[in-house]
């Protein structure tokens, strides 16, 4: 990909493609069978996205990837931030 197209994400996100190339290698690693794996990447994704996540909306999220953490894609984690 090229930095024009990087520049346009950046331009309309807020966010730094370095930040989202953190997070995304961060995932590919993480184990989402534990919890504080879990929270931690809640934390990060949305301190990226600039939400604060209430502590109930947290939980849920905690355990709704416990409960299915072979389906979680970013998408699924930036849906519930919202």
């Amino acid at each position: 990909m090229n930095d024009k197209f990087f520049g346009n994400i950046e331009k309309k996100t807020g966010v730094r493609m370095s930040d989202i190339f953190a997070l995304v290698d961060s995932l590919q690693y993480a184990d989402f069978k534990d919890e504080q794996t879990i929270r931690a990447v809640v934390a990060q994704t949305a301190g990226l996205a600039g939400k604060k996540v209430p502590k109930q909306v947290e939980d849920e999220i905690v355990r709704t990837i416990l409960k299915d953490g072979k389906k979680l894609d970013m998408n699924t984690i930036t849906k519930m931030i919202k």
